[in-house]
């Protein structure tokens, strides 16, 4: 298999914290070098949150605004990728940040059940982000937690709601969604098959399913995620030193599946995103 992978770095979520782990990068500025650190590791895509002066999540577009300044500095070309996730706002404020065109953003099109409260995503919400994802030339990242939203993000791409081809990711493992099996893992990429044929696809796993998550995507040709946001450890004992070293283990894992780990330029290729200088 020589198809490269694309390797994207969760780098802080809104969930974790120092205390949980003192890696968890926090300030834009710890953000920025843990990027830096999992860039060179082999990480092409940032998804990235941001935090308050008190460190919960917030969607404040200033402060995505100096997170981004500061990876296009220190991140030459590497892929922005901003969340729009329920966690950190509510409503359009979930979206307020998408005027400064990140390479990507992401979109959860259906609602589903987290570990203490429902993950809702309205309809007419869903239709707003993705709205202003084609306004600003942002490539949505669907984040798939429940089979039914594949197939709404098909349909919204057959009926001109999101542009083609989609790029989908599967997200396995959250409590009370679905859970990380490889069987169910197949029929996600069967279904997405069936129903956009065109489609690219990427995995996530929580928790201690991020590994055996990321191998199961790397060994069916597909991309991957690893980092803080989504596991805090290397093992049950032992709490991961940095995004980069969750970077330096998927590398492994493309290394052990013969597939070459792909560069920031052959991501945006393969994504079909805006060129940079």
């Amino acid at each position: 298999m020589t198809n490269p992978c694309i390797i994207a770095v969760a780098i802080t979520g809104s969930v974790p914290t120092k205390a949980d782990n003192p890696a968890v990068p926090v300030t834009v500025a710890e953000q920025v070098e843990s990027t830096q650190a999992a860039f060179e590791a082999g990480a092409s895509i940032a998804h990235c949150h941001v935090r308050d002066d008190a460190g919960a999540p917030t969607s404040d577009p200033d402060r995505f605004a100096r997170l981004k300044e500061g990876l296009e500095k220190h991140c030459p070309g590497m892929i922005i990728q901003f969340s729009t996730g329920g966690r950190s706002g509510a409503g359009r404020a979930r979206g307020g940040m998408l005027p400064l065109r990140p390479d990507m953003a992401s979109l959860s099109v259906g609602s589903n059940n987290f570990p203490t409260r429902v993950y809702e995503n309205p309809p007419d919400l869903v239709d707003w982000l993705a709205a202003e994802m084609i306004a600003h030339e942002v490539m949505p990242e669907i984040e798939a937690f429940d089979l039914s939203h594949v197939i709404q993000a098909a349909r919204m791409a057959e009926d001109g709601r999101l542009k083609r081809p989609l790029y989908v990711q599967f997200v396995m493992g959250v409590k009370n969604a679905m859970i990380a099996d490889e069987r169910i893992l197949d029929i996600y990429i069967e279904t997405l098959n069936r129903f956009a044929p065109d489609a690219l696809w990427c995995a996530a796993g929580i928790g201690p399913n991020q590994i055996r998550v990321n191998e199961w995507a790397i060994a069916r040709g597909g991309h991957t995620r690893t980092g803080l946001e989504d596991n805090i450890r290397l093992d049950r004992s032992t709490l991961a030193p940095s995004n980069a070293a969750l970077v330096a283990r998927t590398v492994e894992l493309c290394e052990k599946h013969a597939r070459p780990v792909a560069t920031w330029q052959q991501a945006r290729d393969i994504l079909g995103l805006r060129a940079v200088a």
